[in-house]
This record gives C-alpha cells, structure tokens and sequence, in this order.
C-alpha cells in the first residue's frame, strides 16, 4: 500500500491485520463498551484485549467502501503499521457488521473493509506525548453530521503495552502487520451512516490525520 509519511510517499506491503478488541486502561469504560454491544446482542469476550486476526486485503485508504446491507458502523482507532526499521501509527476504522457480530464476533470482523488514512506518523515521534492524543469520529445519517466518538487515546492501552499482551510479538509487531487497537464509547446509540469521518488529533505539534469515506449498501438478495 502507499502511504505519505511526512509528505513522503513509503510503499509498505501489508500482509497481515490484527484488530485488537478491549483494550481499555479503565476496567470501568471497558464494562461500559462491554455493555453497550451486549445491548444489541453482542457476547461478552472471554478474555481482555483479544485480537481477531482478518484478511490483510481487507485494509483500505479508499473513500468509499461497499457493505452488505444497512446494519454496519465504524469505529475509529489507532493504527499502528510496522515496516522494516519503523513502527508508524495512523488512523482507521474498525468498520463491522453489527448484525452479524450478534452471533459471532470473529465473523463480523472480516465481513467489512477496514479504513484507514494515507498519512502516518512515526510513532517515536508521538510516542513521549502519547496521552494527549485525541480520538474524534463524526457520523452522518440521513443528511444530519454529528459527533459519534471522542476522546484521548490514554482511555486505550499504550501501545507497547498493547504490543506485549499480543501472543508472539515478543513485544513487537512483526514488519508488515497493522494493527487496530480499540476504540472509545459511542455517544448515543451505536449506529452507522452515509459517510464517516475520523480523525487522529496531536495537540502538542498541533496536527491531525484525518480520513473519511461513504458507505454504499449492497442489495440483499434473499
């Protein structure tokens, strides 16, 4: 995939994608999250964090993504994407069918394409002002925007603690993976739209990757 880091083009092949489920600092907003998902019948996990493994070719930096049916939503996360020598970190969206994640959570996550923005960072250059990234995300439903997600990444796991609850990483991830790495609770209800808009906000140099894309709804046949 070509990606820009600091307006530099880098080519760097994806062959593996991990998203990484529960990860919150806060055993508190983690039984929040727990709770809103079991409200629209989804099972509690047996384990936190897990990683759902899903098909690299799954991971997108276009603006639209087609989904079957109406009943998918994004979330946006943190992205960490490993090359040879560099671990960089992006922003993207853990875009699931919520009505397949009902009966099966490791299904719903590879029934969707995962978006994720061209630009990233290197993480050393985030990493000694980690907690004061923000997470935002904006829905649009209808022709009505409003605010879906915010707020700081230090609701997550840091990374390299995130990195070394991931079986086998030794604390790394390998060159080629990317990794979704959780996300914040919604305000109101869970739900998706025409077009999502996500944004990863650096307040101490006072800049922000930012994606969007729309949604089209496959027809159901059946």
């Amino acid at each position: 995939m070509e990606f820009l880091v600091d307006g530099v083009p880098r080519g760097i092949e994806i062959t593996a994608l991990v998203i990484a489920g529960w990860t919150g600092r806060d055993r508190a907003a983690v039984e929040h999250h727990i709770a809103e998902l079991a409200a629209i019948g989804v099972k509690r996990p047996r384990v936190v964090p897990c990683f759902y493994r899903v098909g690299a070719n799954l991971l997108t930096t276009s603006g639209e993504v087609e989904v079957a049916g109406e009943d998918s939503s994004g979330e946006v996360e943190f992205v960490l994407v490993s090359a040879p020598g560099a671990l960089y970190v992006g922003v993207g969206s853990d875009h699931t069918d919520r009505k397949v994640e009902a009966y099966g959570v490791t299904v719903s996550k590879q029934m969707c394409p995962k978006p994720i923005g061209r630009e990233l960072w290197s993480f050393t250059e985030v990493e000694g002002h980690w907690d004061r990234l923000m997470l935002r995300s904006q829905v649009t439903h209808r022709g009505q925007r409003r605010l879906y997600q915010e707020g700081a990444v230090s609701g997550m796991l840091a990374p390299r603690e995130l990195l070394a609850r991931f079986a086998g990483s030794s604390g790394r991830l390998s060159p080629g993976a990317a990794m979704f790495c959780g996300t914040l609770a919604v305000r109101g209800e869970i739900g998706g739209g025409e077009r999502f808009e996500i944004e990863l906000h650096d307040p101490v140099k006072n800049r922000s990757l930012t994606h969007e894309y729309t949604t089209r709804a496959l027809e159901i046949a059946d």
